[in-house]
């Protein structure tokens, strides 16, 4: 390129253009546009500044000259201070010197930084006019010396060439490898390695014909050179001269290409990899837990022994390897690759093919020892700081090809395992239902039924109270709370059940001996259901449920922290055991438990049962027990998912359109719309119950009272009837029941809807009753007690309807005699708060015991103030 330059003064421009070069000095990687920007910056800034400081200067003496002339010239007044960046004279004068011959100084053709070199010709022999002046300790140096300065990229080449270009073409035209001058120049084998790095470099500049095959002789050359270095690192490995020879040949490979091979060959020689198998053999974990079973202790102590071994090799690691090379996170990669995948791999395939659950467990369990094997490991003085992040990566590396399989059988796993416990449960529940069906009718003789089936449906028809017995439900059964913890054992003992097992009749006993007509079985059998309400669903199979789906989601969270795609299929799969949690426990448990409950309720008949005498009325209140049993399940369940999934960060609260989310209300609005039907059914339940006891127990003389032999009516208590006190205490009873179980808005309909119930059922029964002024009082009494525990409800609608109805109870304590106060209070519509029309009143005024006394009074006072009633 040089004697290219020579031809003319456009080539030398196009040769000197320091583009060129920067070029070069790029193709090396040595050059920094950051500092070079940064030198040119400050070079303009001091170039400035002397200029202005020159100016300054030349502004000062003309000041002075001209005080000391005495005047000072209009012309020199006026003259501006300027800086002059190009001055086009002052150019031309500088190229006219440049170009005369006689004002030139003759230079030699290569400008400064390509003299003073050993150049050989095409024989092989030295031009004796240059030889080769660089300091050998310098040209060890040259490259990372150099420097990024614009407009002398050419200088600083200049730099390397000489140092470098000698040895390099050297290098090439050998024959073997103890012809290059390099190496009787350097005898040490790091200054050696050094050079031979800088050659590679600076060969990376060759563009010239012929650079592929100079290139093939340096890079054979280096290998040549690596090997023997490599020869005596493993030679000194062997011998463990740690301090001695393996440190400086390890120094030597970093020196010469970084020391991949010294990195390489340390950890393929390495006994660790060699004798892998005295780590444990994985068919421990199965062979030492007995049949069916899975010990992670095998595991556990070939975790602790790699962390042991890899602890030891730190040490090593630091005293071999320059702290510029990180051998331990290779070493560790490795390991991973060889040691750990073939070892959980092998257990993984030998746990599958035992049982799901193992596998499940084995999956789990190692995962956890592994990373715990990963937090145990030790940096070395090489290491990067997120050394742990890395080991982390590799053991999930090590992991992920198992997580697919893994996530979708303990998904799999978990429904088979919770659909199989509620088939059990159903299974149960439907053997104890035909075993006490069976029991009932096997005292029944169908011919004997025949033959009395006339005088069996006589004592039905006329006497349907006394003809059934009671069969079982005489005693309430006891619940005990359970114990709510998550160590609670897969099949709960029945002392400490809140829901009765099926089969476990201890609370209702069968009867010594079944029932010998087919209406007593069928009424045994009807109570029997009845009382099995409390029953169609058991909190120990949710939690059951739960305990599962926490064992899953427990094992199946850790994969998260994988990140990446495997995290977020995990993270899918927690919500998917979430999901099929709600849809087994709701769909196929509670849903269907419900029905049932609701199926048997239609069934219940208040006057096939004989004992009355109860608190409440007993389908209602297992049924209410059912609405506390799920009430208690929603619970736990909203725990779980707290907990579970939002604490664990597996799922949004916030995220109303995630699955986990949607089928939580989807679980938690079939619940409330069963909860209500039942209640419904309950409701008529309750009503036929309530409407029984007012035929059955008011007494005729409650509110007519018999005269005494002088002819008054002793009155010995104005409190409330039997009957009105019996009917408050049941529907408070139920309504009680409630309070705390169920959604606010639903206790309040339902209340509603028993008080609207209620008071249709008095007004119905005060219309069948025939009241004296006497026993008005007892009435009065019972619209108060009716009306208080109204009161108690805090519904604002159903009291003005009880207080109506308390109002409307004055019209029977009129005596005789004021006929026409009666009509008056019948004609009120005010009163009644708009409850009653008048034309409503006056039926009730009908069952007045003097009513044709004052039929005519009450109906002429009526007609007299225009009020139409009839």
């Amino acid at each position: 390129m040089f004697r290219f330059a020579r031809t003319s003064k456009r080539m030398q421009e196009m040769v000197y253009d320091d583009t060129r070069w920067i070029q070069r000095m790029k193709s090396m990687g040595c050059w920094n546009e950051m500092e070079a920007r940064q030198r040119f910056e400050e070079a303009m800034r001091k170039k400035m500044e002397a200029q202005r400081a020159k100016e300054a200067e030349e502004a000062r003496r003309f000041k002075l000259n001209g005080a000391v002339n005495g005047h000072v010239g209009v012309g020199d007044s006026e003259r501006k201070i300027s800086v002059t960046l190009f001055d086009a004279g002052l150019e031309e004068e500088m190229q006219r010197k440049s170009l005369d011959p006689k004002v030139r100084p003759r230079a030699p053709t290569l400008d400064k930084g390509f003299d003073d070199m050993t150049l050989s010709s095409p024989s092989g022999k030295t031009t004796p006019s240059r030889t080769y002046r660089v300091d050998p300790n310098v040209a060890l140096k040259v490259i990372s010396q150099a420097r990024s300065i614009r407009g002398m990229a050419r200088q600083e080449y200049g730099k390397i060439y000489g140092a470098l270009a000698p040895f390099y073409f050297d290098l090439a035209r050998s024959r073997s490898h103890t012809d290059p001058v390099l190496f009787r120049t350097y005898r040490d084998p790091e200054q050696q390695a050094q050079m031979l790095s800088q050659l590679k470099v600076f060969a990376k500049s060759d563009s010239a014909q012929g650079w592929n095959q100079r290139e093939q002789k340096l890079d054979t050359m280096v290998g040549i050179f690596e090997n023997a270095v490599l020869h005596e690192f493993e030679q000194g490995y062997e011998t463990k001269d740690l301090d001695g020879r393996m440190k400086k040949y390890a120094h030597v490979l970093v020196t010469l290409n970084g020391g991949a091979a010294g990195v390489d060959s340390f950890i393929h020689n390495h006994p660790l990899m060699l004798d892998k198998e005295k780590l444990g053999n994985p068919a421990d974990c199965l062979r030492h837990a007995g049949a069916g079973q899975l010990s992670l202790q095998p595991s556990h102590d070939f975790f602790r022994g790699l962390a042991i071994a890899l602890h030891e090799e730190s040490g090593v690691i630091d005293r071999v390897f320059p702290p510029s090379v990180d051998v331990l996170l290779p070493f560790v990669d490795r390991v991973g690759e060889d040691i750990i995948s073939e070892y959980i791999t092998s257990v993984f395939d030998e746990a599958h093919d035992v049982s799901i659950e193992v596998y499940l467990k084995a999956v789990a369990g190692l995962y956890e020892q592994a990373l715990q094997f990963a937090i145990s490991l030790q940096a070395t003085k090489a290491s990067k700081p997120n050394f742990q992040e890395e080991v982390m990566r590799i053991i999930s590396r090590c992991l992920e090809p198992h997580v697919d399989l893994y996530l979708q059988e303990e998904l799999d796993f978990f429904k088979r395992h919770s659909a199989s416990e509620v088939e059990a449960w159903e299974k149960r529940l439907t053997e104890e239902e035909q075993s006490t069906e069976t029991f009932f009718m096997s005292g029944v003789s169908r011919q004997a039924a025949k033959k009395d089936f006339l005088s069996s449906f006589k004592k039905v028809v006329m006497m349907p109270v006394n003809v059934l017995p009671t069969i079982g439900g005489s005693s309430k059964p006891t619940s005990v709370a359970p114990g709510i913890n998550g160590d609670m054992p897969s099949t709960p003992s029945r002392s400490s059940t809140s829901t009765p097992i099926p089969g476990d009749r201890s609370a209702s006993p069968r009867p010594a001996e079944a029932p010998t007509t087919e209406l007593a079985a069928k009424a045994a059998i009807m109570n029997s259901r009845l009382e099995g309400i409390r029953s169609l669903f058991s909190i120990e199979v949710a939690l059951n449920l739960i305990h599962t789906a926490k064992a899953s989601l427990e094992r199946a969270a850790r994969f998260v922290r994988l990140g990446g795609q495997s995290g977020e299929e995990a993270k899918e799969q927690c919500e998917n055991i979430f999901l099929a949690l709600l849809q087994i426990l709701g769909g196929r448990h509670i849903k269907p438990g419900f029905d049932k409950a609701v199926n048997h309720l239609s069934e219940y008949r208040p006057r096939e049962v004989e004992d009355h005498s109860k608190q409440g009325v007993e389908p209602l209140v297992a049924f209410l027990e059912l609405v506390n049993v799920g009430d208690l399940i929603q619970q736990m369940v909203e725990v779980f998912y707290l907990q579970e999934l939002v604490a664990a960060d597996l799922t949004d609260r916030d995220d109303f359109l995630s699955p986990a989310c949607k089928e939580k209300k989807k679980f938690e609005q079939m619940l409330d719309e069963r909860v209500a039907a039942g209640l419904n059914k309950g409701i008529d339940v309750l009503m036929d119950e309530v409407e029984y006891l007012c035929g059955s127990t008011q007494l005729p003389t409650d509110f007519n009272p018999a005269a005494g032999p002088d002819g008054t009516v002793q009155m010995f208590d104005v409190g409330p009837t039997h009957t009105a006190k019996k009917v408050v205490d049941i529907m408070s009873s139920h309504t009680s029941m409630l309070v705390g179980s169920t959604d606010k808005n639903v206790l309040d309909v339902f209340n509603q809807e028993v008080g609207l119930r209620l008071f249709t059922a008095l007004c119905k029964h005060l219309k069948r009753q025939r009241i004296s002024v006497d026993g008005a009082i007892k009435l009065i009494s019972d619209m108060n007690a009716y009306n208080a525990y109204i009161a108690s409800l805090r519904n604002k609608s159903l009291t003005q309807y009880f207080s109506a109805l308390r109002e409307l109870s004055q019209i029977y304590l009129i005596a005789p005699d004021h006929a026409k106060d009666i009509a008056t209070i019948i004609a009120d519509s005010d009163r009644y708060h708009g409850i009653f029309r008048a034309e409503e009143v006056y039926e009730f005024a009908e069952r007045r015991a003097d009513w044709f006394q004052v039929k005519r009074e009450v109906e002429k006072q009526m007609y007299g103030v225009g009020c139409d009633v009839m």
